[in-house]
């Protein structure tokens, strides 16, 4: 099958045939949501496309809904019949004329929320994330706690604020405590970003069903790109002894495009060995990870590259153990790898640990200095992944700007 596309410029960049993300999209001329995928700096519309004969009948019913779940929902034999569908219709020159009525240049698409968000955990999957952070609060013990690397920490967030890239992020209130000051109330002061992985679940399970950690890819969709911001401060005095809360649950962003498992073929690679072995539902036929380098900007300076591929637990391993209590999986549900942090200081995915603490100012250049989050502030976290015959693929960006706390 060609690589190349017949849709001007789509192969020169991020959003070639190779990938073909899906999102959300409306126009000025027509506000209804509806699915579209990324080719180039265009938008094809799947719902035009689903009115016609282009699809199986089975499957385009769930082109008519205004998100993705019910095409997730359909399992990987759809998944993969649409992406070869969509990949000889973007590549035969034959459909040119015709096709090209169904593109909206993305310059001019509205986006929205891909999906409907079923329930968000956020992991702690990074090794040098959480030994940073155990330096940061306890200086005077071993920094990884003993359950760390037995199984993947994580927490159950709010799936109603998840919200699409550009959206906000009011500066959140809290209760605060000083090191030796009162308990105040207010807005957070040390505002910062995680920047992470998701994965969307496509496929359901029945409660008190465990997923294996080999059955990842009967149930994933996706991938999106992630902020999980935090009120450092607020989430300092609250988490113990229940972890957070309040100061994440105000806002967690996400990509416009969901990048399919079947995309980042060429970006997987071998997960780093983990020592002690874990137990036996955690243990994976094939250890992958994927090779994903991201960049996080803070008003339009670079501060970070962090490596996505070192991560100490896989995203099989966070999903098998996300249900192995029996917990179901739900079409929507994501999930998030937490910070990706690497060894180099200038691999840190989050401010608290570029900044130390807020020891090392940040230099924006001519945006001057920070430790934390200003209003007014935009921060934009990118990722690129290898893709079939050496080329790149990038993933959608993720972006959000700091408004000052409401009154």
């Amino acid at each position: 099958m060609t690589t190349t596309s017949w849709v001007d410029g789509a192969d020169a960049g991020p959003f070639g045939l190779a990938h073909l993300p899906y999102g959300v999209f409306s126009t000025t001329k027509d506000p209804a949501p509806r699915i579209g995928v990324r080719i180039g700096e265009q938008v094809l519309d799947l719902r035009a496309l689903a009115t016609g004969t282009f699809f199986l009948p089975w499957i385009r019913p769930a082109f008519h809904e205004q998100g993705l779940n019910g095409f997730m929902a359909m399992g990987p034999p759809a998944w993969r019949l649409v992406r070869h569908q969509l990949t000889e219709l973007l590549a035969d020159r034959r459909h040119a004329d015709q096709s090209a009525t169904l593109l909206t240049p993305a310059s001019k698409a509205r986006m929205h929320l891909p999906f409907n968000v079923a329930d968000y955990v956020d992991f702690y999957a990074s090794e040098e994330h959480a030994t940073n952070l155990g330096r940061l609060f306890r200086p005077d013990s071993d920094p990884l706690l003993p359950n760390w690397k037995h199984l993947p920490v994580g927490y159950h967030g709010r799936a109603g604020t998840v919200v699409p890239s550009g959206t906000p992020v009011v500066r959140p209130r809290g209760q605060r405590k000083s090191k030796d000051g009162p308990i105040e109330f207010g807005a957070s002061a040390r505002l910062d970003i995680e920047t992470e992985v998701g994965f969307v679940v496509g496929v359901g399970t029945e409660l008190g069903t465990p997923v294996s950690p080999d059955a990842f890819a009967e149930h994933v969709f996706g991938v999106v790109l992630v902020n999980d911001w935090s009120a450092r401060d607020i989430q300092a005095w609250e988490y113990v002894p229940l972890g957070p809360f309040l100061g994440k649950s105000f806002a967690t962003s996400i990509g416009h495009w969901v990048t399919p498992l079947d995309a980042l073929a060429e970006a997987r690679v071998a997960a780093p060995v983990q020592d002690p072995a874990p137990l036996g539902y955690l243990q994976e036929t094939e250890r992958f990870a994927y090779d994903l380098s991201m960049s996080v900007h803070w008003n339009g300076t670079e501060v970070s590259r962090p490596p996505y591929r070192g991560m100490y637990w896989t995203p099989a391993q966070m999903l098998a153990h996300m249900t192995v209590n029996g917990a179901s999986l739900r079409t929507g549900d994501l999930y998030a790898s937490g910070t990706v942090s690497g060894p180099q200081p200038d691999q840190r995915g989050s401010f608290l640990e570029l900044t130390w603490g807020g020891r090392d100012p940040v230099d924006l250049g001519e945006g001057g200095t920070r430790t934390f989050l200003e209003d007014g502030d935009t921060v934009t976290i990118t990722a690129t992944a290898p893709s079939a015959e050496g080329g790149t693929i990038g993933l959608g960006e993720v972006t959000g700007t700091i408004l000052p706390a409401l009154d």
